[in-house]
């Protein structure tokens, strides 16, 4: 009679499961209890695996946190970059269509713990610092300067405009409104940014929001 071999577990599987588990943990955890009060035991509790097991992939809670953010935030760690901001040939309407998203994620209560808890991490953590410049902050300014650089092809935009000081310009002000809590960030306000940050950088040919 032939035996039947039980088949092995996918260690492969299993570790992506334990790992997308404390990566949820961690995201829920900061957005009931605060940053402060979030720990690596914590983490480790709610996802049901031991320390150890966070330790062999992650230095800190920030750094957990950090990647927890990624995988929520955007579905997927690894698409982080690797998309492109729409180009419909309109310049104005383009970037109306990015602020009103970052709008409404900036205005979502579960990322709003979460980003602020990153923020004060990352500017007291220079290793997360890097992380964060890496990972999330370079590969999406790529994909700004790229459809800034359509502009330009497309003479909407100056050829010798500085990208980098432009994106700054544009995306800036709403992650501050929205840091500071002085003023609440909405539409409205993302369509006056975008329109304001076009004129000073002599956009042309571009459309304006509807009225």
């Amino acid at each position: 009679m032939a035996v039947r071999r039980r088949s092995r577990p996918d260690a492969t599987r299993r570790s992506e499961s334990s790992r997308r588990a404390i990566l949820t943990a961690a995201f829920e955890l900061v957005g009931e209890v605060g940053y402060p009060r979030l720990s690596i035991e914590g983490i480790a509790a709610r996802a049901g695996v031991g320390k150890q097991t966070i330790y062999r992939w992650w230095p800190s809670k920030g750094a957990v946190l950090f990647d927890s953010f990624l995988m929520l935030s955007e579905g997927t760690e690894e698409g982080i970059g690797k998309g492109s901001l729409p180009d419909t040939g309109d310049l104005g309407a383009d970037l109306r269509s990015v602020l009103h998203a970052t709008v409404g994620e900036l205005n979502d209560p579960r990322y709003d713990g979460p980003m602020r808890a990153l923020t004060i991490e990352i500017a007291n953590d220079p290793e997360l610092a890097a992380l964060y410049a890496e990972r999330l902050e370079e590969p999406l300014r790529a994909m700004k300067r790229e459809r800034l650089r359509s502009a330009q092809r497309a003479g909407q935009l100056p050829s010798d405009l500085d990208l980098d000081t432009a994106i700054d310009l544009i995306w800036a002000p709403l992650f501050q409104r929205w840091l500071k809590r002085v003023e609440p960030v909405t539409l409205d306000y993302a369509d006056r940014v975008a329109e304001t940050a076009l004129r000073a950088l002599g956009a042309t040919g571009i459309g304006h929001p509807r009225t």
